[in-house]
């Protein structure tokens, strides 16, 4: 494993607070030194990083990787290619898989998978219930034996208040935290999009808000009655927001977090009828957009989180109402929410914070820090690079996004895993794992 060097680069670290121009010396996996003008080795490779930053590498905690069982549409070794492309040297693989990861088996295949093909870092999230189905209880303690950080049925509610408890109880013996996909099926009845004037325009069965802040505030009771670990997945309502940072004012164990596309679309995208504006929860108006971005801001919400979830054209070209949810994410992830940061409405080391030591803290993951002694897991993004999303570019095996053919602006420049670079873009030489 070769000794780098990266030179003068503006260095973001948010556990420790420092911002400043820093090489950052590495070797043998391990963060060596981090300081103006270090002592480099002979046999260092120098890599110059003007005009770039320089943050712990990013972590994703919520990524649909697809197997086992849906190779078609993504795998683990197309999944994490395209992670390390978006700057991601870690991500959190959600549970619907074909087999449910419900049972120490898949699990076990996950993580075989992960170390044998995968290019960045891959922590299996279990099923809170067998199949996915909310009736019984998965084997948690297996499960997190086997290598799963978090339980989850995401995709999926759990609509059972009753089984709801009970996994917190469980998942609190086990040091776990639950991850819910908030959504009262009874209100949303599979809803395609937002309820509200844009719906009743297009004539598409829609969702109300309160779908989701129903659930949000029903599990709340639940975390306070148990006193588990509780994380609400990509929030979109405004009402969900305020139920989020009531909780936390009450010192209850709640945390959440963001998508990128619910800051950057409302539900004006799906009156076109493009299936890849398709997601659940759905895009919400820009009053819950706007909510979105201030929780972030604010901290009510912890971290961003893609919810990258690839699909084929089998399951997007077809009409709106039919299509699948979900949208992929993790290569324009960086872009996207930097936004906020050129508006102002973010400072750079609070945003690069939501996607590194913010995300670690959450489930209590390695990483998310850059110190001296620390494993190596860097990202190297350039803030001002101007590209082009194409889907013939994309490392994820599917390419239903939104945002194909709009010009963004920051990507990130070189990812770095365990000392190894696991991606560089077109500045050092487009190289990638």
């Amino acid at each position: 494993m070769e000794t780098l060097c990266l030179r003068h680069g503006r260095v973001l670290d948010p556990a420790s607070g420092f911002d400043g121009q820093a090489d950052v010396l590495i070797s043998g996996g391990e963060i060596l030194a981090i300081a103006p003008g270090v002592e480099i080795p002979a046999d260092a490779r120098i890599i110059d990083c003007t005009g770039l930053w320089i943050t712990p590498g990013f972590i994703d905690l919520h990524v649909h990787l697809r197997e086992p069982g849906q190779e078609y549409k993504e795998d683990i070794a197309s999944g994490t290619r395209s992670a390390a492309a978006g700057g991601f040297t870690a991500v959190c693989a959600m549970p619907n898989t074909k087999p449910v990861n419900d049972s120490r088996a898949v699990t076990e295949l996950m993580v075989r998978r992960a170390a044998d093909v995968g290019v960045v870092r891959v922590y299996p999230v279990g099923a809170i219930s067998k199949g996915l189905e909310g009736k019984t209880l998965s084997e948690m303690g297996e499960l997190q034996e086997a290598g799963c950080v978090a339980v989850s049925d995401d995709g999926l509610p759990v609509m059972d208040i009753e089984l709801m408890r009970r996994a917190l109880e469980y998942a609190r013996g086990f040091g776990l935290t639950v991850i819910q996909h908030c959504e009262d099926l009874t209100l949303s009845r599979h809803g395609a999009m937002h309820e509200g004037a844009v719906s009743t325009r297009a004539g598409i069965r829609a969702q109300p808000g309160a779908a989701e802040s129903s659930m949000v505030a029903r599990d709340i009771e639940l975390v306070e009655l148990t006193g588990a670990r509780y994380h609400v997945a990509h929030i979109s309502a405004a009402a969900s927001i305020r139920l989020v940072r009531d909780a936390k004012a009450r010192g209850l164990p709640v945390t959440a977090e963001v998508t990128p596309h619910h800051l950057t679309l409302t539900d004006a995208a799906c009156a076109c009828y493009d299936t890849n504006t398709k997601m659940n929860p759905p895009l919400r108006p820009e009053s819950d957009l706007e909510a979105c971005r201030v929780g972030l801001a604010d901290g009510t919400i912890d971290c961003i989180a893609t919810d990258h979830a690839p699909h084929s054209p089998v399951e997007k070209d077809v009409e709106f109402e039919q299509a699948a949810f979900g949208v992929t994410g993790l290569e324009t992830a960086i872009p996207l929410t930097l936004a906020l940061v050129r508006e102002g409405r973010m400072t750079p080391l609070a945003w690069v914070s939501r996607l590194t030591d913010a995300p670690a803290r959450v489930l209590k993951l390695p990483g998310g820090k850059l110190s001296v002694g620390a494993v190596a897991d860097v990202t190297v993004l350039d803030p001002d690079e101007r590209w082009v999303v194409r889907a013939g570019e994309m490392r994820s095996r599917s390419k239903n996004s939104p945002f194909v053919g709009q010009t963004m602006i920051g990507r990130a420049a070189m990812t770095i895993v365990g000392g190894r670079i696991a991606f560089s873009g077109a500045r050092f030489g487009s190289n990638e794992q």
